[in-house]
């Protein structure tokens, strides 16, 4: 009656969710999808799609497939697919990509470097066995890209991006820094 198709896993439906009212601080580690509207601060590996709700804060390192930041994010990213900050999201940090699949909201915040990298390794969302010891060696990073309201360019650059609101100037891209 009921089938799973080939090579569909119980734990691709997975859903975490940090609440509400709920403040995590350590490690999350998830084969699906993770939201939060609570808080977390720490470190979060999420195999499929991280969400951020209105109300969520993190303050943390995240690699994950893509996001979805419509509360408040702070601290390192990486993120193999799509990127997306809500008209209420604000990202505030580094966003490691293997491609410019951001898309920022009219109203929505983002502050920091956009990085877009070839090395796959680092694209890698291994989830810890509880017996293995965690691995505390740092990935290194070598932007190919660098994504501004300028375009793209072939250094490594930082940008602050707020998308207006219909009340401010409506032709205003944001600012660049280098």
């Amino acid at each position: 009656m009921f089938s799973k198709k080939e090579g569909e896993s119980v734990m691709s439906k997975t859903l975490t969710i940090i609440a509400e009212g709920v403040t995590v601080e350590g490690k999350i580690f998830s084969h699906g999808s993770t939201r939060v509207d609570g808080k977390v601060n720490g470190e979060i590996i999420s195999e499929k799609e991280f969400i951020i709700g209105k109300e969520g804060k993190i303050n943390a390192n995240v690699k994950t497939a893509n996001a979805i930041i419509s509360g408040y994010f702070k601290g390192e990213m990486i993120a193999s697919g799509e990127v997306e900050i809500t008209s209420t999201g604000r990202f505030i940090g580094n966003l490691i990509q293997k491609d410019a699949l951001l898309t920022i909201s009219k109203g929505g915040l983002f502050k920091g470097e956009s990085i877009i990298s070839d090395n796959q390794e680092i694209f890698k969302k291994e989830i810890p066995e509880k017996t293995k010891a965690p691995d505390t060696q740092k990935e290194s990073v070598r932007p190919v890209s660098t994504i501004s309201s300028q375009g793209v360019s072939a250094a490594r650059g930082s940008f602050s991006f707020n998308n207006p609101s219909a009340d401010h100037n409506p032709g205003s891209t944001g600012e660049t820094s280098r």
